[in-house]
């Protein structure tokens, strides 16, 4: 069973079953535990204790069971994933309960990473007229007592909700496998500028290495502008040239390929190689690899199997490039302009994302429909999307599910992550 013990003096003094069991999003639940029946309340010292656990929240009937039974207060217990709007639906379900009973509801949640999914607290009292009376921080632990009489609360700003989140991930991510360091290729760019941020504050600079692997395409901006953000942060930085490497593996393919033509393989050998090099240099001082990619990215196939994909851990695998602006902006990444510059892969010259994908305000908006929504294309179109478009990411979409299945894990903050919650399978023709 997933159950609860009440615990007086050092020993058991009750026990509760969790009664509805999850099987959807990040949950399977029915795999491991079996379903308790109705919970009665626990009665210590003279009081009757109306505990949930957290499924039970969100269906009715169970905290009616419990008021009947005689429990004078609900204590829902919970370990609840964080999600963008997710403390909202929480408030709405916890209140239909206390409408339900006339109780009061004391709503207590987790605080941690575990792979994927962040526990992010949040939580809080109502009265029995289903007022907060009480609201604990945000990913900060802490013991707090509640009375019956309102105490000040405030509300934490999306961004900052968002980053502390990201932070947190990361953060339990490295310390529970084992890691107390870690390393990332920076790139010059807004997301490994981001990444680093993240990880400074998640492990402290003083744990955290980066390395710009330049080749012949990198500018001198980028060059300029990483060592700029790694000295701006006070982490440990670096730079490599590995312009030798690509031309010894170019000149050792070049009889097998006989073709003059470059393309993508080219730039792929320049992303591998550089995974190659952070692996190794991972290994050798057992740090964590960050790798840099976002959801704009995952999802198009925007990435490099066994390049810019090698790595650990994913910061930002469920963020959005428009939102990637956003957090940097909110950070005061600096230099600005690695915010305000287009976006490159710098694999090869003039090279811009938007020459390969649609513009990123535009992509996001239809990625969004295709993922979160789960919408259709001709929903998508009729909201104003070009055809052409919606077709062209639903595609991409398609075609690199092979990608995402051998990503790393990287944290939840959306409804729809790229993993287990959107189990597509990587071969999806005609049989």
């Amino acid at each position: 069973y997933n159950a609860a013990l009440l615990l007086d003096g050092g020993k058991i003094a009750g026990v509760t079953y969790k009664h509805q069991l999850p099987n959807y999003s990040v949950f399977d639940e029915r795999r491991y535990f079996t379903p308790g029946e109705l919970p009665a309340p626990l009665n210590i010292r003279g009081h009757s204790l109306g505990v949930q656990i957290c499924e039970d929240l969100w269906y009715p009937g169970g905290a009616a069971a419990l008021k009947v039974a005689g429990a004078g207060v609900l204590i829902t217990l919970n370990a609840s994933p964080y999600e963008q709007g997710k403390q909202a639906q929480r408030l709405s379900a916890a209140r239909q309960r206390v409408a339900e009973t006339g109780l009061p509801l004391v709503y207590v949640n987790l605080i941690g990473g575990q792979d994927d999914v962040v526990f992010d607290g949040g939580s809080f009292a109502l009265d029995e007229r289903g007022t907060q009376t009480f609201a604990a921080g945000h990913c900060v632990e802490s013991i707090e007592l509640v009375s019956e009489e309102k105490q000040p609360f405030a509300k934490t700003a999306r961004l900052a909700e968002i980053y502390a989140v990201l932070t947190l991930g990361l953060r339990d991510y490295a310390r529970k496998n084992g890691f107390s360091s870690a390393l990332l290729g920076l790139s010059g760019g807004i997301d490994s500028a981001l990444v680093l941020a993240l990880a400074v504050d998640a492990l402290g600079a003083e744990n955290v290495r980066t390395v710009m692997l330049s080749t012949e395409f990198t500018s001198a901006m980028s060059r300029t502008d990483a060592a700029a953000l790694a000295a701006a942060l006070g982490s440990k930085h670096e730079e490599i040239v590995i312009t030798p490497g690509i031309a010894a593996l170019e000149g050792m393919l070049a009889p097998a390929f006989k073709s003059a033509q470059r393309d993508t393989t080219e730039e792929n050998l320049q992303a591998r190689l550089r995974g190659v090099l952070l692996m190794a240099l991972a290994n050798k001082q057992g740090s964590l690899l960050l790798t840099t990619g976002n959801k704009s990215e995952y999802a198009t196939g925007y990435t490099t199997l066994y390049g810019d994909m090698c790595g650990g851990y994913a910061p930002l695998k469920d963020v959005y490039k428009t939102l990637v602006f956003q957090l940097a902006h909110y950070r005061g990444i600096t230099p600005q302009r690695i915010i305000t510059r287009a976006p490159s892969a710098e694999l090869k010259d003039a090279q811009r994302d938007e020459d390969s994908l649609l513009p990123y305000p535009v992509l996001d908006g239809i990625l969004r429909g295709l993922i979160e929504r789960e919408e259709s294309a001709e929903t998508l179109i009729a909201a104003g999307y070009p055809a052409e478009m919606v077709a062209r990411t639903a595609r991409l979409l398609k075609i690199s599910e092979f990608k995402r299945r051998q990503s790393a894990p990287g944290c939840k903050i959306t409804s729809k992550a790229l993993g287990r919650e959107r189990r597509f399978p990587v071969t999806m023709g005609e049989c």
